[in-house]
C-alpha cells in the first residue's frame, strides 16, 4: 500500500528555508498524488487568498483553456480519467461552460473534483461537472449565483420585485424607489435574469450527464433541480461568499467523498494544498495549471504567462516584469 507522510506547515516551510525551491516542493506532493490514485492529475490553483487585489488574474478567464490545453497535452493515457484539485474563488460562466466542455472532451465524464479548501461560484459550477466531489472537513464550495456587471444578479433580481410589491402595496414608495432602480442601466434587469438562467442551466445539464447519468429518473430530474434551486437561490444562501460544508453539500444531494475516509488520499491532498500555498507566499505567482508530469502554466503577477515543464524544474523564482 502507497503510504504518504503528510508535513505540517511547518516542515514544509523548513524544507523552503533549506533551500528547496517551492515549485520542486509542489511537484513532489503532486507526483505523490498521482502515484497513490494511478489516474491523470491537474492542479488548478488561485492565488486570491494572498494576492486577492488582482481580481482579475486569479478568477477564471478564457486564457485558462490554454494553459489547460498546455498541461492535458502530454497526458497520452486519457483512460485513467481525471483527478481535478480545485482551488479558486470562480469566475466567468462563459470561459467556465468552455473549460468543462474541453476537460469532457478529453475525459468524457470520469472526472473526480477534489476541494482541498474552497471552489467557490464557477469552481463549485465546475466541481458538479464531476462525477463525484472529494472533500474534507475543512472543505467548502459555494453558491453558485451569478455576478453580472459587480452586482449580484439574484440580488438585483430581488430588489426589482420587491420594488414592484411594495409599488402595488403603496404606491407612495415610488420615488424612493424611483431612485434606487435609477441606479442600474437599461436591460440591467433582463440581463441578470439570463446569467441567472444561463449558470442554472448548465450546471444543470453537467449534473444530468455526469454525477447522476447513471440513474436519469423522474426522481433524478428532481434531484438536480433541488440542488440547483439551493447553489443559486440567493435568499438561502444570503451572501455569494457563503461557505457550504462537505455535509451540507452532501445534504442537498450533491455527491460528496469524504477526504477522511481514505487516510493516504488526505494526507497527499493536505501535503499538496500546503505546498500550494507555500509557492503563493513565496513568489509572484498568483495562478497554477499542473499536471502530474510537472508541466505547469503559471500566471505571475504581472499578469505574464510562464511555461515549465520537467526539465525546468530547477527554474528561479518567477518574477515580475
Amino acid at each position: 500500500m502507497w503510504v504518504v507522510q503528510v508535513p505540517n506547515w511547518s516542515e514544509l516551510h523548513d524544507e523552503l528555508l533549506a533551500g528547496v525551491h517551492p515549485d520542486d516542493i509542489r511537484r513532489q506532493y503532486l507526483g505523490e498524488l498521482h502515484a497513490l490514485t494511478g489516474r491523470n492529475v491537474i492542479l488548478y490553483y488561485s492565488g486570491w487568498l494572498q494576492k486577492g487585489s488582482t481580481q482579475r488574474l486569479v478568477e477564471i478567464t478564457d486564457e485558462d483553456k490554454n494553459g489547460f490545453m498546455t498541461v492535458v497535452h502530454p497526458l497520452s493515457d486519457r483512460s485513467r480519467g481525471l483527478d481535478l484539485v480545485l482551488h479558486t474563488p470562480g469566475g466567468e460562466v462563459a470561459a467556465t461552460e468552455s473549460l468543462v466542455d474541453y476537460l469532457r472532451s478529453m475525459f468524457g465524464t470520469d472526472i473526480r473534483a477534489i476541494i482541498p479548501q474552497l471552489a467557490m461560484s464557477a469552481g463549485t459550477m465546475i466541481a458538479c461537472a464531476s462525477r463525484e466531489i472529494i472533500m474534507g472537513k475543512q472543505s467548502s464550495l459555494g453558491p453558485i449565483d451569478p455576478q453580472y456587471g459587480g452586482f449580484p444578479a439574484h440580488g438585483v433580481v430581488e430588489e426589482f420585485e420587491n420594488a414592484k410589491a411594495e409599488i402595488i402595496e403603496n404606491p407612495a414608495t415610488v420615488p424612493v424607489w424611483r431612485t434606487i432602480i435609477a441606479k442600474y442601466p437599461p436591460a440591467f434587469i433582463g440581463e441578470c435574469r439570463k446569467a441567472i438562467d444561463w449558470a442554472n442551466e448548465v450546471a444543470s445539464s453537467w449534473l444530468a450527464t455526469g454525477m447522476f447519468a447513471e440513474h436519469v429518473t423522474p426522481r433524478t430530474e428532481m434531484k438536480i433541480d433541488e440542488i440547483i434551486s439551493t447553489l443559486s437561490d440567493h435568499s438561502l444562501t444570503k451572501s455569494h461568499s457563503r461557505h457550504l460544508s462537505a455535509q451540507v453539500c452532501r445534504g442537498i444531494g450533491l455527491n460528496v467523498v469524504d477526504m477522511e475516509d481514505d487516510q493516504c488520499l488526505q494526507d497527499a491532498v493536505l501535503s499538496l494544498h500546503h505546498a500550494c500555498m507555500l509557492t503563493f507566499d513565496n513568489t509572484p505567482a498568483v495562478k497554477i495549471i499542473e499536471n502530474h508530469l510537472g508541466t505547469a502554466f503559471i500566471k505571475a503577477m504581472s499578469g505574464t504567462p510562464f511555461v515549465a515543464g520537467p526539465a525546468l524544474m530547477e527554474q528561479p523564482p518567477i518574477q515580475p516584469d
